[in-house]
């Protein structure tokens, strides 16, 4: 198997946690570098500091996939004797490319909130905040019959087919092809000028209307035929919405000082911030992941007992006491388990000839005395 290049890596993780998911105005996608080299080596970072840098330089990745953008907000200048100018000299004469994946990692299925959702044990979980809701298209396509189960198999691992937690989802009916090359044709099945019959498929799938280019573009590099006939069809009926945060419960009910303490352990944090009783109990949990101020209002609409966030302002704090809404605020840097869960989740889901390594840098700024 061939060495791949950025690319082919980007395109591969933006199957799971595509663009189009991102808040508006995100500074995600490429920010340093080039994507069009070989890749062996990725590291997966929460942040992009100068201590991360110099672990992709020893490990020798080639390429860092970080959830927090490095360049958030656009850079004045890139003067090399202070930190910024200095971190992006060191990536650029190392030829390390970043790339980052932020709101869009946070609304993916499987991405950060469902990380931070399961490393909680919270069961039967849906979305707190909606943001995304796909639009959906079906492809039909003709296809010999000889040729029909690897033309299956292109068109999902290009996204099709996927429905609630199914994928490679199709409909397949049999018919009767009719067609007669030109003169100028290069038939795969056939001779010029005469008429042909052939037995065919015709296979249904439903795609995501953002996918739909990609998938049309890999169902025509597997398909036989010179000319390939296909149709798409818009669908009225949406895909299960998508957003930000997660609510679920917990398998057994609790005091909140007792849910504070399973928080601090399974987040793998020194401490956490707690809104509210600590004898009040709780079942129905909210998390969001990083800065959850603006959402305190939705997780209590929710019916949850209590509402894990980072970054939580004191005015803030007081408004969520007053409509009787418990906080647990265990930090932004709680969006690590990011590190791990992208690296495994890339070696599991792809079969490129590439190392994924989760970076083992401690980025919290804060320490407790």
């Amino acid at each position: 198997m061939k060495i791949p290049n950025g690319q082919q890596i980007i395109e591969e993780f933006e199957k799971w946690s595509p663009k189009y998911l991102a808040m508006e105005g995100d500074p995600i996608g490429l920010h340093v570098g080039t994507l069009n080299k070989k890749v062996e080596r990725v590291l997966v970072t929460l942040d992009v500091d100068e201590a991360v840098v110099d672990e992709a330089i020893s490990k020798r990745a080639e390429l860092i996939i970080a959830h927090h953008p490095p360049i958030f907000r656009p850079l004045k200048n890139l003067q090399t004797d202070f930190p910024q100018g200095r971190l992006m000299e060191k990536l650029i004469k190392h030829d390390i490319a970043v790339y980052a994946a932020h709101t869009n990692l946070d609304v993916a299925e499987g991405g950060v909130n469902d990380l931070l959702a399961q490393a909680l044990g919270l069961q039967n979980t849906d979305i707190l905040v909606q943001t995304y809701e796909a639009e959906l298209v079906k492809i039909a396509v003709f296809v010999p019959e000889s040729h029909e189960d690897q033309l299956r198999d292109a068109l999902g691992k290009a996204g099709a087919g996927a429905i609630g937690d199914y994928e490679h989802c199709s409909y397949t009916l049999s018919g009767t092809g009719r067609f007669r090359p030109t003169a100028d044709a290069d038939p795969y099945i056939g001779e010029s000028g005469k008429m042909e019959v052939t037995e065919e498929s015709k296979i249904e799938v439903v795609v995501r209307k953002a996918d739909k280019d990609r998938v049309i573009r890999a169902m025509i590099a597997a398909h036989p035929y010179e000319e390939v006939a296909y149709d798409v069809f818009t669908l009225e009926n949406k895909e299960l919405p998508m957003g930000l945060g997660r609510v679920g419960t917990l398998s057994e009910e609790m005091t909140l000082r007792n849910f504070a303490e399973l928080v601090k352990e399974k987040l793998d944090v020194p401490f956490a911030r707690m809104v509210g009783n600590g004898e009040d109990k709780v079942k129905k949990v909210a998390v969001l992941g990083g800065d959850g101020n603006k959402y305190i209002s939705q997780a209590k609409r929710s019916g949850a007992d209590v509402y894990v966030t980072g970054d939580m302002y004191f005015h803030t704090a007081q408004d969520a006491q007053a409509i009787g809404l418990n906080i647990i605020d265990p930090g932004h840097h709680v969006e690590k388990v990011m590190i791990r869960g992208v690296a495994e989740y890339m070696a599991k889901h792809t079969k490129l000839q590439c190392e994924f390594i989760a970076s083992e840098v401690d980025t919290e700024p804060f320490r407790i005395i």
